[in-house]
């Protein structure tokens, strides 16, 4: 089984995310679930050059309208016809079935995809959207998700991010609690023959610390291997519970 890593470079890079070295914790974890793994640098490339043997695509990349780390030349904006290909790969992969895991600011970056929003089920907003300080924080696991089956509750160190309006209809697998309220932070979506797992968790290295944290996102991988999935249909039709 193959798995592309989706890796912030470039305008996808940010001051404040070690992509480079969270890229390699998920492609050990990935490894340790079965996949021989890829490293692509930029999300647009990864997914412009999709094979179509890649059984489940990783996305640990950030906002392409952020800032740019200190000292990197501005890579100006995607051509055309990079954006083209990359959302043809991202189609052709959807209609045939693909797990796809989102990590942390991923659910900021390919705004140039409108399919990729609708797919993955949520969106950071900017001046809406936020996180508290990064610190010590408390995972509730919740639903009867296959991936939660048999999780507890945990803590890791890590940012929690919170507000993300949702695109789409999501099953939670864990959530944080702000100022007395709850808000999804692991959630999965069946869509058609493919699967989807956004995680708001992964900051830097110090949240892989967390064996718990490992565990989750190892049983991700397992479930999203699971592709095509074993509903038929529209690839952005939202399918009922999981297999």
């Amino acid at each position: 089984m193959r798995a592309v890593i989706l890796s912030g470079s470039g305008r996808t890079a940010d001051p404040w995310h070690p992509y480079a070295d969270t890229s390699l914790v998920l492609a050990g974890i990935a490894r340790e679930a079965g996949f021989d793994v890829e490293i692509v640098l930029g999300p647009l490339e990864g997914l412009a050059s999709l094979d179509d043997d890649v059984r489940v695509v990783i996305v640990n990349a950030g906002d392409p309208d952020g800032p740019i780390p200190d000292g990197d030349p501005d890579p100006g904006d995607p051509s055309p016809e990079l954006v083209s290909r990359a959302a043809d790969g991202l189609d052709r992969a959807l209609d045939r079935g693909v797990g796809v895991l989102a990590v942390h600011s991923a659910a900021a970056t390919l705004r140039e995809l409108p399919a990729y929003g609708e797919a993955l089920g949520g969106r950071w907003v900017r001046d809406r959207s936020w996180h508290p300080e990064i610190g010590e924080a408390h995972v509730h696991i919740v639903g009867n998700h296959a991936i939660a089956d048999g999780l507890a509750d945990f803590t890791v160190f890590d940012e929690r991010y919170t507000d993300l309006p949702l695109t789409g209809v999501i099953e939670p697998i864990a959530e944080h609690e702000e100022a007395g309220i709850r808000h999804p932070l692991v959630w999965a979506r069946e869509l058609g023959r493919s699967r989807v797992v956004y995680s708001g968790l992964g900051h830097d290295l110090r949240s892989y610390e967390s064996a718990a944290h490992r565990d989750l996102v190892h049983r991700a991988l397992r479930w999203l291997r699971q592709v095509p999935a074993p509903t038929a249909g529209h690839p952005l039709a939202d399918a009922g519970s999981p297999a």
